[in-house]
């Protein structure tokens, strides 16, 4: 029986890529007219620093920490770090939280997850404070039991670590845990690697994966979670 669905959060529970292309936008204007940055050369500048992150860093969810990266381009190119490096951060992320939404029926679905008594938790390769952020701002924060970030795992997902302190904050073993998410790799395989039950939420559904369950609307969920219960002799 299935006592906790853990969710990835970004491009599973809302439109991470969307909200990320509004929030760019807004940030390659403000380092054009502010920096004197062009947006191509702007876009270059932070794709490098988001590649290159890690060799600079090690394997840590820091990484992830878009300061960082502005602290970087600034002086790379020679320019001050006050205001610019804060303003950035504040730009980029005022933005992106006025631009997030939840999916369609991503809060029935929790909502009614927890009306049977299914803990819910959050499992994302992301540091803590922004997807507070992110959950608290779509309304979703008072339905979620337990959070785990790579920050705190120190582990990033696929790492069997990261889904060994899930399993632990769900408070049940591995078989009775679902995890949830829109990569293939990282939530799914990752997942079924280290003992759990995984879905793939994979809205374009064009691609069928063999041996893996798929789902191309969050509202199908509750469906299969009867089909999970019902196979297992619940």
């Amino acid at each position: 029986m299935i006592k906790t669905v853990i969710f990835d959060l970004d491009d599973t529970l809302y439109n991470y890529r969307e909200a990320h292309a509004l929030a760019f936008a807004q940030l390659t204007v403000y380092a054009e007219k502010e920096l004197g940055i062009p947006a191509a050369e702007f876009e270059k500048l932070h794709q490098h620093y988001l590649e290159n992150a890690k060799k600079f860093m090690g394997d840590v969810a820091a990484t992830h920490n878009r300061l960082i990266r502005y602290q970087m381009i600034l002086e790379e190119k020679g320019l001050p770090l006050y205001p610019h490096a804060l303003r950035m951060c504040e730009i980029y992320w005022e933005t992106f939280l006025d631009a997030t939404r939840p999916f369609a029926g991503a809060r029935g679905l929790l909502t009614a997850l927890h009306a049977q008594n299914i803990r819910i938790g959050i499992g994302t390769n992301m540091t803590a404070y922004m997807q507070f952020r992110k959950l608290e701002r779509m309304e979703l924060l008072p339905l979620v039991d337990f959070l785990v970030s790579s920050e705190e795992a120190s582990a990033e997902k696929p790492a069997p670590a990261f889904f060994a302190r899930c399993v632990q904050k769900a408070l049940c073993t591995a078989e009775e845990c679902l995890f949830v998410g829109d990569s293939l790799e990282m939530d799914v395989y990752g997942a079924l690697r280290a003992g759990l039950q995984a879905v793939w939420y994979h809205p374009e559904g064009e691609r069928l994966e063999k041996g893996v369950l798929q789902i191309t609307d969050l509202g199908q969920l509750t469906e299969l979670l009867q089909v999970l219960d019902g196979r297992n002799g619940v």
